[in-house]
């Protein structure tokens, strides 16, 4: 009677939410400089989506576009039990055309930061991303905060997309050379003013929705409390800098002073060292402030050439989750960047570069029957790998790039346990495994270097 008491109020208390989102060209100037971007319902920045642990979320989609198809991604859910309202085109979903609809509707049992963004022919830089926030009541770290606030980070381009990607894989860019940002935005503005009270504890929930920069974070004269990665709670640790790569969230707490008569820059800085050339022309800081007086000034924010970021690797799990062991299944990705016959550059995995099938992958398996588990009907170019529910999976990550990258898995988070310095080559099953290791769904490997993540096969889907 109990367990059947606590279902009827834990039914009670989840709500449905719905968004109806109507995907449209609008005009946008950030950074000063004026040009179309993909908004919803005619506005742009982008609303964002909030939700409390328990709910259905129900996003009511129309293409509006005209000229583009779309798709929408909810970057870091799980998605358990509806695989099919994750969004990347091509794996579990069609495009939305110009003029169709979708809707997207899924049950949120994760707390945490996230953030959505388009799926669909690397779109969403041209504006169609925005934070996603799933708050839990019975947050750890509930009592220690008085407001929580949403800090976006991202970079901006001048050009739309789909020139922009013409160019990067083509012949005329042998090199595969990343297109240089034109801006840093944050809160997808360069004049952000954040209102606080002193002696106050703020939650800021930070979200980097760029398509390519990682920045660096730090607030002047404050001290972050990191209290969550990418969804996952962590033991409090204090920085004063943060590194998010492409696609990475935190959660700090930020407790301001008991003196209100100043005011203090907020800093992110894109790491220059994803750049090919840095042009001359380029700003890759954007600032912003915490405003205690608006009476004061805005300070100009102070020098800085020496990029000290908190070492994420070393965070631990609120919820002290042991390490996997002894993986059911090992895999190991070699990832390069080469050249085709065509002269373009291309990014692969295990001498594979991939291709967007016709028939999207998850269609496939539904209608495959007995075959479903053969990795052979999923083409090789979509590098399939077929896992047993509840395996413990191993992924060895070499970069044999000398650049950069960040990799993020649909439906889990994983543990990051091993993670080498730059230049130290593939694995070699040397290392010591933490404990506790650091859980999230995004990181970044480092040059010529690699990394070894594992998690639990316990998400049916593709």
């Amino acid at each position: 009677m109990l367990l059947t008491l606590l279902l009827l109020i834990s039914s009670a208390t989840a709500a449905t939410v719905t968004y109806d989102f109507n995907v449209t060209w609008v005009t946008a100037q950030p950074d000063g400089f004026s040009r179309p971007t993909m908004g919803i319902n005619g506005q742009w920045p982008l609303p964002h989506i909030t939700a409390t642990v328990g709910d259905k979320v129900v996003v009511n989609v129309v293409n509006g576009l005209g000229n583009q198809t779309t798709s929408l991604h909810f970057h870091g859910l799980y998605q358990k039990g509806t695989p099919h309202m994750d969004g990347p085109v091509g794996v579990t979903q069609c495009s939305i055309p110009p003029g169709g609809s979708f809707v997207y509707e899924f049950n949120v049992d994760q707390p945490g930061t996230y953030w959505y963004h388009s799926h669909d022919q690397g779109q969403y830089p041209d504006g169609l991303r925005g934070a996603l926030i799933v708050h839990d009541p019975n947050s750890p770290y509930k009592d220690e905060v008085d407001e929580e606030i949403v800090l976006t980070l991202s970079d901006w381009y001048h050009d739309q997309m789909p020139g922009l990607l013409r160019h990067f894989i083509s012949y005329a860019n042998p090199t595969g050379a990343e297109p240089v940002p034109n801006a840093a935005l944050m809160n997808d503005t360069q004049e952000l003013k954040i209102n606080v009270k002193p002696g106050k504890t703020y939650m800021f929930r930070i979200v980097n929705m760029a398509a390519f920069a990682a920045q660096y974070l730090w607030f002047e004269g404050h001290t972050m409390k990191i209290v969550e990665v990418d969804g996952i709670y962590t033991e409090a640790a204090e920085a004063d800098m943060v590194y998010l790569t492409a696609a990475q969230r935190y959660s700090v707490l930020i407790t301001t002073k008991d003196d209100a008569s100043s005011n203090f820059a907020i800093v992110g800085s894109m790491d220059q060292d994803l750049f090919d050339v840095v042009p001359e022309t380029l700003n890759p800081n954007v600032t912003g402030w915490l405003v205690y007086s608006e009476s004061a000034k805005l300070p100009t924010p102070a020098f800085v050439d020496d990029f000290k970021p908190f070492d994420d690797f070393t965070l631990v799990p609120h919820d002290k989750l042991p390490l996997f062991q002894d993986p059911d299944y090992s895999i190991q990705l070699d990832v390069k960047m080469d050249n085709l016959g065509d002269g373009a550059n291309y990014a692969w995995f295990n001498n594979i570069t991939y291709v967007r099938p016709k028939v999207n992958t998850l269609y496939t398996a539904l209608t495959s029957g007995d075959l479903a588990t053969n990795p052979a009907i999923y083409s090789p170019h979509t590098n399939p790998f077929i896992l047993e529910k509840d395996q413990v999976v191993e992924i060895v990550l070499n970069n044999m790039d000398p650049g950069k990258h960040p990799f993020h898995l649909h439906g889990h988070a994983f543990q990051t346990i091993v993670r080498s310095q730059e230049e130290a080559g593939s694995y070699v099953a040397n290392e010591t495994f933490p404990e506790t290791p650091m859980r999230r769904d995004t990181v970044a490997v480092r040059p010529n270097g690699n990394m070894v993540l594992r998690f639990k096969a316990d998400n049916p889907g593709i």
